[in-house]
């Protein structure tokens, strides 16, 4: 199936009313991954390997993509011929919660284990959300949250934060955990989720790149 078509299925599978949906793509050929790569350019897309993570937004807030422009982008790749997997991970608003699999994603903490231990051995540092179940959990939440400097993302109950590896900008993996840990000891509930990773970085006299989300750099 084409991925357009792939697309257009997951939206109709969508609960009435949703907000978020975070895909990952998987190209039938790794070895066009780069390719794949700039034909999603306009869709800010993170990457893991040869798969690559799209956080579509159903009103095109902040820089994430609107479905429409998921489409497009896709609709490019068809025409290019490039096969692949899209799979929706989760979706977020409207009447009810979809996640692939279905299952209690446990403790933030221990999602933050599962997260980096998916992560390329080479990675160097990386842009992570923390989306709180309850605005209840704000207040407080950035406070614990306070030595890996959140920001909040515009109007939602997320959190935004860099952790850095080897190179690059951020708290270290290790204080993010113990950050994470906080939370799940003061009963808070949600999701973790890395929005951008760099890998197999060498920076020269510098710290690394920067990313430009809704014209800031973060």
């Amino acid at each position: 199936m084409k991925l357009a078509a792939q697309w257009d299925e997951i939206l109709q599978g969508l609960p009435r009313g949703w907000e978020s949906a975070w895909l990952a793509l998987t190209p039938d050929d790794e070895s066009v991954a780069d390719r794949v790569g700039l034909f999603l350019g306009p869709a800010a897309p993170g990457r893991v390997g040869s798969t690559f993570r799209l956080n579509v937004d159903r009103r095109g807030r902040g820089a994430e993509p609107t479905p429409d422009l998921v489409r497009r982008v896709l609709t490019r790749l068809d025409r290019d011929e490039v096969g692949g997997r899209l799979e929706l991970v989760e979706s977020a608003g409207g009447d009810e919660a979809v996640e692939a699999g279905g299952a209690d994603p446990g403790a933030l903490a221990s999602q933050w284990d599962a997260l980096l231990e998916g992560l390329p051995a080479d990675w160097s540092h990386l842009f992570a959300q923390v989306d709180l179940e309850s605005s209840d959990f704000l207040e407080r939440g950035a406070l614990l949250l306070a030595p890996v400097n959140p920001t909040l993302a515009g109007g939602s109950r997320s959190y935004r934060f860099r952790a850095a590896h080897r190179v690059g900008y951020g708290a270290a993996a290790g204080m993010a955990r113990r950050c994470l840990a906080r939370l799940d000891e003061e009963g808070m509930t949600g999701r973790v989720r890395v929005v951008r990773v760099v890998s197999d970085d060498r920076p020269f006299a510098t710290q690394g790149p920067v990313w430009r989300i809704g014209g800031k750099s973060v």
